[in-house]
């Protein structure tokens, strides 16, 4: 089965390749970012790990911690981490887990056989402070993800989190937000000091209210 919005994330044991961490230990009280890569020494995956590394202190500053999985042994992630910083000129400064027996890629549903039988795709979860899945983002092994776009969808999900509101396509943090359905314009007016410009009845914006 497929994890679904809302599940809690399958805890687990693991290497790393900054130590052996239990998974819900690890991620504490805060946000945590699992994404995952079909091999060791393949071209997209340096890519994507050289630029998490570079946006390590932006996914930190939003309470974010990231690591990452890949189905090969903590020999050959060791091994590929020198390629990653002479690639990328980033230090790799979040832990990579050893996956070799597929027992994360099994639990979070990574390995899609018509893709490939045996590679994980280019999955994302971040997971809440609740332990719960919020969002999922699946990747074709040949498509790199956009890692900007990822510090955008969790300024989303830490926005409507704490706040009855949602955010419109192409939202960036400081834009207008939307108002939350469940509330009357009425009440939105009491609600948001910042004021409530109604498009539609059952579109209304308001200044983002955290900022």
């Amino acid at each position: 089965m497929s994890l679904r919005l809302g599940d809690i994330a399958p805890d687990f044991e693991a290497s790393t390749t900054q130590g052996p961490i239990k998974f819900h230990e690890w991620l504490g009280d805060g946000w945590g970012m699992l994404f995952s890569h079909p091999a060791d020494f393949t071209p997209v995956c340096t890519t994507e790990l050289g630029k998490t590394a570079l946006l390590k202190g932006e996914f930190e500053k939003r309470g974010v911690k990231v690591i990452a999985v890949s189905v090969d042994d903590l020999d050959s992630h060791n091994r590929w981490i020198p390629d990653i910083k002479e690639v990328t000129g980033t230090e790799i400064n979040f832990p990579i887990i050893a996956d070799e027996g597929r027992k994360v890629a099994e639990l979070y549903d990574m390995i899609h056989p018509n893709s490939s039988e045996k590679a994980t795709v280019r999955s994302v979860f971040i997971i809440g402070p609740d332990k719960k899945v919020k969002l999922t983002l699946t990747y074709p092994p040949s498509t790199g993800r956009n890692f900007n776009e990822l510090l955008r969808v969790v300024d989303s999900l830490q926005l409507t989190a704490n706040h009855s509101v949602a955010t419109p396509a192409d939202w960036q943090d400081g834009e207008d937000v939307i108002v939350s359905p469940s509330i009357s314009t009425e009440d939105a007016k009491q609600k948001f000091s910042k004021g409530v410009t109604e498009v539609k009845p059952y579109l209304r914006y308001t200044p983002q209210p955290n900022k």
